[in-house]
């Protein structure tokens, strides 16, 4: 099984992402966006998840597996490759930097925060950008 999870490390928002400011993104629909459950996961439960718990749970929610079908569910969606969260919508479109501890568990950081200075400039985590929505 591969994984997505990082340590002690900040993945900051894409260098082409379109906002000065963290948003929430917009929620509605039939299904929520992967951007809106990543979010919501996230904003009320910090350091909490890791990167791989975040992943599966938003797959999960989003292709109504039920609970006691969910360990096998996992382990076949982890059989392939899986983007990490430098690919989230999240830090490409929105404004958040994730930021991820010792034991790889998330929490979200808004750009433009003191909190997010603050870590895009400590040389002791490792830091990652977003990966950027346009070539080029």
């Amino acid at each position: 099984m591969g994984s997505t999870n990082y340590s002690n490390a900040f993945i900051q928002v894409a260098e082409d992402c379109p906002v000065a400011a963290a948003e929430p993104p917009p929620t509605g629909g039939r299904t929520p966006s992967v951007a809106a459950l990543q979010h919501e996961l996230l904003a009320g439960h910090p350091y909490e998840l890791t990167s791989d718990d975040l992943l599966f749970e938003v797959y999960a929610v989003r292709h109504d597996i039920p609970t006691d079908a969910r360990a096998a569910a996992r382990a076949e969606f982890f059989s392939r490759s899986q983007a990490c969260l430098r690919a989230s919508p999240l830090g490409k479109r929105y404004g958040w930097g994730t930021h991820h501890d010792a034991d790889g568990r998330i929490a979200l950081v808004s750009l433009g925060s003191d909190e997010y200075r603050g870590l895009a400039a400590d040389p002791t985590v490792k830091q990652f950008k977003a990966m950027r929505s346009k070539r080029g």
